[in-house]
């Protein structure tokens, strides 16, 4: 599955569309694991953006705040924000609370730690 997300990097004036690929299930049907993989993918993308044409870094799942919000049209989203900005993907067809559920699981496991080569 392909998850869109829209990305605002600070300092800049506009939004950017990006693609998060490899979700192997749809919404309703996601695990800790299909969680882990969004969230990740919307820092990767941001990280992308910021960064455009250099090597990917690792991934820690700290430091950023989430909320997830229902959509006007039917659905949720989730949004991130972090120093380099904020990102919100979705809309999906999940119950908010399950995936608030599984946000928390996620984010509470503990991750390795690489300072300067870590987007977080």
């Amino acid at each position: 599955m392909t998850v869109s997300v829209d990305i605002w990097l600070r300092g800049n004036d506009f939004a950017t569309t990006a693609n998060i690929d490899g979700v192997p299930r749809a919404p309703r049907d996601w695990t800790d694991d299909d969680v882990r993989l969004v969230l990740e993918g919307m820092l990767r993308a941001m990280d992308r953006l910021k960064r455009p044409g250099e090597g990917d870094r690792e991934i820690a799942l700290r430091g950023l705040s989430w909320i997830v919000n229902p959509y006007e049209s039917g659905g949720v989203v989730i949004a991130i924000e972090i120093t380099l900005g904020a990102a919100i993907a979705g809309p999906f067809d999940i119950d908010q609370a399950g995936l608030e559920a599984m946000i928390t699981r996620v984010l509470s496991v503990p991750g390795r730690i690489h300072a300067s080569d870590t987007v977080h």
